[in-house]
């Protein structure tokens, strides 16, 4: 069994960095030849560019993306590569347990594989946990990166030192959650309190190393501001409907799940931010411009004005697409570009773009769908973040926080909420202040949302 480490470093601390580093020392102690990275597909593209700053010696890199034969050519050409250097592999968590792939993988016979945003296997019988299992069973060195390891449960963690040392909390996740944790609720399926968790703690420690951003940098300040939209007499009748109707289904409707209170709250989140999706439509339509304005707004004194660049989340695709239209509109005449990463725009692509939104004077506003482009990226070219709308997930949200408040920002970062008054904008960002994801806690406070 290979030797696992873990590099529990906060976001923004330097985890890639220091990853490269020791794959580097390894490389030159002649202990690793090649290296297979599994990161989520988003931040695949960033490891070339990593490399590229940061490594110092010889290494030959291919990021496996693209259609089944496009990735194995890839791993195929990188295994042929007949100069001496380290063989770099990157493939997205979701591609490992693929039929042929899988098996190509395992024939690469990584010397290290680094587990990158390791939370993505925390799931102890998910298809690409088991395969990462396998793989880390042959590998002789494994790394974990992660600066939430554990997002919602503490057993969150069995299923990535599965991969990074079986001998810690050994191989059988039910003996694991009998040992930590408390099973209770219905036919006791259910945790309902942990256990001997200083012990858990000691030995997740014991081979792995925690940093902060307190105890390891010198950042900036982060202030949060948030901008008020009021809805006009028509929109808030119609809002006002639409949460009156989500409250009479679900108090009518038998059983809460969180699968259906949280999509009568897509809908009302999707109405703050301008849309509303029609019985018998079949794509949302912009009904309000309530918060484009004031997008809008926030652009022309920033960007157009102050000269500063911009980076914007959103949360779907057609207000994603409204808020490129916008800026460029306000920008475009003055030579300025603005750039996006949302799911739509191929995984090759995305290192680029975040490369031209660092280094390009000219390009000034990126716009990301947070679900996308809120990890493993770095946007420190700006020190300005607007949430047009938010995710569920505080561990996403604060993930996307990290993107500029991270190595090389120099700025107080700031954050500015668009927040329509007196909806549920409000609850879902009280939620997040907290801590708190909305998946986990809706079911019981559903109320308080409509």
């Amino acid at each position: 069994m290979g030797k696992g480490f873990g590099f529990l470093f906060e976001m923004g601390c330097g985890k890639t960095l220091t990853a490269i580093a020791v794959t580097g020392a390894g490389y030159k102690l002649g202990k690793i030849k090649r290296v297979l990275i599994v990161a989520p597909t988003s931040v695949c593209a960033v490891w070339p560019k990593e490399f590229a700053d940061y490594a110092d010696f010889r290494y030959t890199v291919k990021t496996l993306l693209g259609t089944k034969p496009q990735r194995l050519k890839a791993l195929a050409d990188l295994e042929a590569f007949p100069f001496q250097s380290l063989k770099v592999a990157v493939i997205n968590y979701e591609s490992t347990w693929r039929d042929g792939i899988f098996e190509k993988l395992m024939e690469y016979d990584a010397d290290l594989i680094i587990a990158d945003e390791s939370q993505r296997i925390k799931t102890h019988d998910a298809a690409q946990s088991k395969s990462m299992h396998q793989l880390g069973d042959k590998a002789r060195y494994k790394l974990i990166l992660s600066g939430t390891p554990v997002q919602n449960e503490a057993v969150d963690i069995f299923s990535q030192y599965r991969f990074l040392d079986p001998t810690i909390f050994g191989t059988n996740f039910y003996a694991f959650r009998n040992r930590y944790a408390v099973m209770g609720g219905f036919n006791r399926k259910q945790i309902v309190q942990y256990k001997d968790l200083d012990e858990l703690i000691r030995k997740e420690h014991s081979i792995a190393y925690r940093v902060t951003k307190e105890e390891a940098l010198d950042l900036p300040e982060q202030t949060f501001q948030t901008r008020s939209i009021i809805l006009s007499t028509k929109e808030r009748a119609i809002y006002d409907r639409l949460r009156r109707d989500s409250f009479t289904e679900l108090d009518n409707g038998g059983k809460i799940t969180a699968t259906t209170v949280l999509t009568k709250l897509l809908r009302l989140q999707q109405f703050t931010g301008g849309f509303l999706v029609a019985d018998d439509a079949a794509k949302p339509e912009l009904v309000s411009t309530g918060k484009l304005d004031a997008l809008s707004d926030i652009i022309q004194d920033y960007v157009l004005e102050g000269k500063k660049k911009l980076v914007i989340f959103a949360r779907f695709i057609p207000e994603v697409l409204e808020i490129i239209k916008r800026s460029e509109n306000i920008i475009g005449k003055s030579g300025m570009k603005t750039v996006a990463i949302y799911g739509a725009i191929p995984k090759e692509q995305r290192g680029d773009i975040v490369q031209q939104f660092q280094k390009d004077p000219s390009t000034m506003v990126l716009v990301g769908q947070i679900d996308t482009a809120g990890t493993g990226i770095t946007l420190t070219a700006a020190d300005t973040c607007v949430y047009y709308s938010v995710t569920f997930n505080y561990a996403t949200y604060s993930q996307s926080l990290a993107r500029i408040h991270r190595i090389g920002q120099r700025n107080t970062c700031t954050y500015i909420h668009l927040v329509a008054e007196n909806t549920v904008d409000s609850t879902i960002l009280k939620s997040l202040s907290k801590k708190e994801d909305l998946a986990k806690t809706v079911v019981d406070d559903w109320r308080q949302f409509f």
